[in-house]
């Protein structure tokens, strides 16, 4: 792709009206130069490691979800000591939803080593983290004043900021970070009410009937944005989730169920919160998934590979199992495979979040820990071809794969194999294949 389309997709803005159509809205982009520079430092980075990590890893199951009471959630049967039964469904959902909420007073690892979680990802080749501070069971792995629902709160055991661990650990080893946090919080009186049942994912009353309760939800979110984004040093990248709390342009948006049952907007302002978190930050990236416009710096297709170039800056993020949470037995995927992804992604201009959760006792899984190792052997001898480049057409032809460095002196072909080495590059000269 020209670099001129690059560029256009980064600088294109309108001013947005409450009558803004989503197209529209999803055209506009970070215009501010210094942000605009350091998105393309980003897409210099095109391996970054994730790990989604929270009180879940103690039972094995799906991070949140099966808190959410919608038809497409199974959730397991609990056993008498309280624990998930392994391949049963349609457990009593008030059940599992108590036991659950109080994981946070059991919660304990024993051998979290944040250090070594960071030389395993810089040894794996990753340039940056995106560390879940907050899932949408709104169980803080930071030391949050603003609710005692935390890894440092009076009744959990663990006593620790992971966050802190985690940042500081990454940071020595001269990593990007990254702060993945949910605005909607499952686990606040002023998002799940306890005067209502929750029907499903979104707020469970009426906004517009309490808007002085859903503007104690906003302070509260940006009170804790404010804690993430000022007592921790540099953030590089704020990774929102949970886009059904967005503005008002997406109402009618038939291809964005997750309005449900409640229908109504869940707006909370992001102007004001971007403005919080880029206070100490001013070129921090945001990432307002799926939600499009100024605050959405860069998109993230979740576990997808974009079959060719997209025209905006992208990151694939990716399971190195099936789940994002930690699960015993986890179905890894081979080394080869995620390196041919990686290629794969980067050919297309876009980089890879490989996301692995660490067990109930803050290790990562031996499987994961190998992969990572080979993969990082890998990138040692062929990062250069991964690393800082662009794509080069035709991008993608059979089993090769093709980039170049930014400045178009430098242009390469890798060979998807089959076998060991995983894929082999070969610079081309004078630029021909």
């Amino acid at each position: 792709m020209k670099k001129t389309l690059w560029a256009a997709a980064l600088i294109i803005t309108f001013h947005l009206s409450p009558l803004t159509s989503q197209a529209q809205h999803d055209s506009i982009a970070e215009s501010d130069p210094a942000i605009v520079q350091r998105i393309g430092e980003w897409q210099d980075l095109k391996f970054g490691f994730m790990m989604h990590w929270g009180i879940y890893a103690q039972w094995g199951c799906v991070e949140s979800w099966n808190l959410c009471n919608e038809s497409w959630v199974s959730r397991e049967r609990l056993g008498q000591d309280g624990r998930p039964i392994r391949g049963t469904k349609d457990g009593d959902y008030h059940r599992y939803q108590q036991a659950y909420w109080n994981l946070n007073r059991t919660f304990n690892p024993k051998h979290f080593d944040p250090q070594g979680l960071a030389e395993a990802a810089r040894k794996g080749g990753m340039k940056y983290v995106v560390f879940t501070t907050k899932h949408h069971d709104g169980f803080c792995m930071f030391d949050s004043k603003h609710t005692d629902y935390t890894s440092m709160g009076n009744d959990c055991p663990a006593q620790t900021d992971f966050t802190r661990g985690v940042v500081d650990a990454f940071r020595k080893e001269n990593m990007w970070i990254g702060l993945y946090f949910s605005k909607p919080d499952w686990h606040c009186d002023d998002y799940w009410a306890h005067e209502w049942a929750t029907p499903d994912r979104n707020v469970n009353y009426s906004i517009a009937d309490h808007p002085d309760r859903w503007q104690r939800y906003c302070d509260f979110t940006y009170n804790q944005i404010h804690e993430l984004t000022h007592n921790y040093g540099r953030v590089d990248i704020l990774w929102l989730d949970g886009g059904w709390v967005r503005p008002a342009w997406s109402v009618n948006d038939e291809t964005r169920p997750w309005l449900g049952c409640s229908g109504q907007v869940q707006e909370i302002d992001m102007h004001r919160l971007a403005s919080i978190a880029r206070d100490r930050n001013p070129q921090m990236i945001i990432v307002d998934r799926s939600v499009g416009g100024k605050y959405e710096n860069y998109r993230t297709p979740e576990k997808q590979v974009p079959d060719t170039l997209l025209p905006y800056p992208w990151e694939t993020c990716m399971t190195m199992g099936d789940s994002w949470s930690y699960v015993p037995g986890d179905n890894y995927k081979s080394t080869k495979t995620l390196i041919h992804m990686l290629c794969d992604v980067v050919a297309k201009g876009g980089n890879l979040l490989l996301n692995v959760g660490p067990d109930a006792d803050g290790n990562l899984p031996a499987e994961a820990l190998q992969r990572m190792e080979e993969i990082g052997r890998w990138l040692d001898k062929n990062g250069y071809a991964i690393y800082g480049t662009r794509p080069l057409y035709p991008y993608c032809d059979g089993d090769r794969r093709y980039t170049q460095s930014k400045d178009g002196k430098h242009k390469y072909e890798i060979t998807l194999s089959d076998n060991a080495p995983y894929a082999t590059v070969r610079e081309l000269k004078g630029g021909k294949r």
